[in-house]
């Protein structure tokens, strides 16, 4: 028997998360745009770019820290692609609830509004970074 998960959100607030996750991953698509170049030999067809400053030794060591910072900001940005993938998922499948994900409370919807990808409540989530 399947379950029917009953939103505390209205068509409304839902409509105006999906504009927000929506705009959120196309400017996360142009930034790895920015910070990539093609690549047929990875994955998802791209990596990230390796800056040319010369050939001194000074020049070499910013190229790799340049390059580093690139890579870390990829992955963070392809993370939160990701977050935002799912929730824009559970969206067209009607089963974005905005019930948190440990407690079973109500998200609130100005959380939701700030933070679109969130699955747990502000206490929850809280009570977790307390323990890491």
């Amino acid at each position: 028997m399947e379950t029917i998960k009953v939103s505390h959100l209205d068509a409304e607030a839902l409509d105006k998360i999906k504009a927000e996750l929506e705009k959120q991953r196309d400017q996360i698509l142009k930034d790895l745009d920015d910070l990539s170049r093609q690549d047929s030999h990875e994955a998802d067809n791209r990596t990230s770019k390796f800056p040319e400053y010369g050939d001194k030794p000074d020049e070499n060591a910013q190229e790799i820290s340049d390059y580093s910072s690139t890579v870390a900001a990829e992955k963070i940005l392809e993370h939160d692609l990701e977050d935002i993938n799912k929730a824009l998922d559970r969206i067209d499948e009607n089963a974005y609830d905005g019930i948190c994900k440990y407690c079973g409370n109500p998200i609130n919807p100005r959380r939701l509004m700030a933070r679109p990808t969130a699955t747990s409540c502000v206490d929850c989530k809280t009570e977790l970074q307390k323990n890491e």
